[in-house]
């Protein structure tokens, strides 16, 4: 039996400090890049280490025992880390997502969220601040992160089938302890919570219909993924992707849907209710309709380097201009040069062969590594 090679390249340690302007500029809040897009999303992943072996992000082809995962020193800290969403608001972002790996894995995160929670936009609101985690530990920290201040929290599941769940994530871990940790969040008032299924064609997409209607009626905002092509370590191809379009009509036949408007201009999810009363599903559809156009989101990766798009080739080091002792000023106008000359736009140029997208020998940043 042939064995699936799968080539890497570690983004981690490429030098990429960002130019500091030689005019410095205080921040408006009404930040733009060049597609005219503001900056309002700020996704931070606070470790790039995660207990489960998802197969469409960590597989374990590339991600085993000997993988070598950033040491701690490399981290931001919590003061770097809201040192650096304190520019990013002063931006104009308004909300913050944390994401890993799987960020409950990071100690005493509830602290980062409580000094998140202090920071206040220009005009004085608070943050919308939220967490997304595979679920293993959210049954024991749930009622601490809402102590701390976090709004909600999104919950990855993809399947409702133990057998088909244990083969995706691939360590063994079962849905009833997922499940366990979504009903402590509603408890703790973390809602309404959001639940992301991934659907992988051929894999688990005979569990669209038993998760919606396992959520029908329900608090859960049931979200489906289209199976995408981030990073080089996930063997995407076309033919697994199952488009939002289909989902939804599976879903219609046993259980009418309805289309519902968008909460907020830059929504990732196409919003859809059930005839009957019954809530709403969400279709996030990177791949057959790309949302580019109107993507306010920035990633701040583990050790502090800023991506302007999910599917880069290469970020900017924030952490070094941190550790090399330049100014909150400084840091900004780098920052907002950054955003400035932004003009990613990958899902819309996407075709079935992505070769050729990633620019030179670099290939796209993994998932895991900036959060999704």
């Amino acid at each position: 039996m042939s064995s699936r090679i799968i080539p890497v390249a570690d983004y981690r340690s490429l030098p990429s400090a960002p130019r500091i302007p030689a005019s410095l500029e205080q921040p408006t809040g009404l930040l733009a890049d060049s597609l005219a897009r503001p900056l309002r999303d700020l996704r931070i992943s606070v470790t790039d280490r995660c207990n489960f072996r998802c197969v469409y992000c960590m597989p374990k082809e590339v991600f085993d025992k000997d993988y070598a995962f950033l040491p701690h020193s490399a981290l931001l800290s919590f003061e770097e880390i809201t040192r650096v969403a304190s520019l990013f608001v002063a931006h104009g972002v308004e909300k913050i997502r944390l994401t890993g790996g799987e960020p409950l894995l990071r100690k005493n995160l509830e602290n980062l969220v409580a000094m998140l929670r202090a920071l206040k936009t220009p005009d004085g609101r608070e943050l919308d601040l939220t967490l997304t985690t595979n679920g293993s530990l959210l049954a024991r920290k749930a009622q601490a992160l809402k102590d701390a201040g976090l709004n909600r929290v999104t919950v990855s599941l993809d399947a409702l089938d133990d057998a088909v769940f244990r083969r995706m994530n691939d360590v063994d871990f079962s849905v009833s302890d997922v499940l366990h940790g979504i009903e402590a969040a509603h408890r703790a008032g973390l809602g309404p919570v959001k639940v992301n299924m991934v659907v992988k064609g051929g894999m688990n997409d005979q569990e669209i219909v038993p998760m919606a209607r396992h959520f029908k009626g329900s608090p859960t905002i049931l979200r489906f993924i289209e199976y995408m092509d981030v990073g080089a370590s996930n063997g995407w191809k076309m033919d697994e992707v199952i488009p939002s379009a289909e989902v939804v009509r599976r879903i219609s036949e046993v259980m009418p849907l309805q289309p519902v408007d968008p909460n907020y201009s830059g929504e990732t999810a196409a919003r859809w209710r059930y005839a009957d009363g019954g809530g709403e599903v969400g279709m996030i559809s990177s791949v057959t309709q790309a949302f580019c156009h109107d993507c306010t989101r920035a990633r701040l990766s583990t050790e502090g380097k800023l991506y302007t798009c999910l599917f880069a080739t290469s970020g900017h080091d924030l952490r070094a201009l941190l550790r090399a002792g330049h100014s909150d000023q400084e840091i900004s106008s780098a920052v907002a040069q950054v955003w400035r000359a932004r003009g990613d736009r990958y899902s819309e140029l996407r075709t079935g062969s992505t070769e050729g997208l990633a620019q030179g020998p670099r290939k796209k940043v993994e998932m895991s590594y900036i959060g999704g």
